[in-house]
């Protein structure tokens, strides 16, 4: 008898080390989750600028781009003379201060694009919560200039926040269009007709990436770079795995792979 349980037993040990072992092999897929704000009306320019400094340099993904000097102006740096963006945000729009020019970069970046470079910024305010924005807004005013963002800035509530809660974007819905216009994808997407031409056309992506492929790259964006593209690798927000629901992350890529 006790032959046959320590056979037993070295079946199981040997069957949990071969699972280990294998699990062990599998790549994991980790997004960054951009911290949950919350500030009261007497929160000082010091804990904007620190909070702001950790987004942008963090799970804001914002060096993604800025600060090569290619994909997108350098902000903490120079910029061809003009000094850091702190300094030379007041100056780029007439009639907008540097508060007004930097918030409308992060809610409708298309609206002043700086010359020589390609609208390839995503809409912000889609992806980040208002006390978040306006921490990146803080910490951007503070480099070269002056910060004059207070508690006041920041709404208690917003109806087009997308993140917060748990609930995913879009206020959780799985409705696809939904998602893809709350996430911003055809800021750079191309999709049925409409959207951007920085990023590969999705009008047919189910034909060349698997239901796997699809969710990988959603989840894991440098998973795979699609030929052409090789420049704007790291543009793509690397937070959406946390930013969806299971329920919308799967509508979406079902969504897509049935685009063929």
């Amino acid at each position: 008898m006790w032959r046959t349980n320590l056979k037993v037993i070295g079946v199981v040990l040997g069957t949990l080390a071969l699972y280990t072992l294998i699990a062990n092999k599998i790549p994991q897929i980790q997004s960054e989750v951009p911290q949950s704000l919350s500030f009261g009306a007497n929160v000082t320019s010091e804990q904007l600028v620190a909070a702001g400094d950790k987004l942008f340099n963090g799970a804001g993904g914002c060096t993604a781009c800025h600060g090569l000097g290619t994909r997108a102006p350098n902000l903490v740096t120079d910029e061809k003379g003009a000094g850091p963006i702190g300094a030379r945000c007041g100056k780029r729009e007439a009639g907008k201060s540097c508060k007004q020019y930097l918030f409308e970069s992060l809610d409708n970046p298309t609206a002043y694009v700086v010359a020589g470079y390609q609208p390839i910024m995503p809409r912000m305010t889609a992806q980040l919560s208002p006390p978040q924005i306006w921490s990146i807004i803080a910490f951007l005013e503070s480099q070269g200039g002056t910060v004059d963002v207070t508690g006041s800035d920041i709404p208690a509530t917003s109806p087009t926040s997308t993140t917060g809660g748990g609930g995913g974007l879009a206020g959780g819905s799985t409705d696809p269009k939904a998602i893809i216009a709350a996430a911003g994808c055809l800021g750079c997407h191309m999709l049925d007709g409409q959207g951007g031409k920085i990023a590969p056309d999705l009008t047919h992506v189910g034909a060349r990436r698997s239901t796997d492929s699809i969710r990988k790259k959603i989840l894991d964006p440098l998973s795979s770079i699609a030929k052409g593209y090789e420049k704007l690798a790291g543009v793509m927000p690397k937070s959406f795995g946390t930013m969806l629901t299971g329920a919308q992350l799967e509508s979406l890529v079902q969504y897509l792979a049935a685009h063929r």
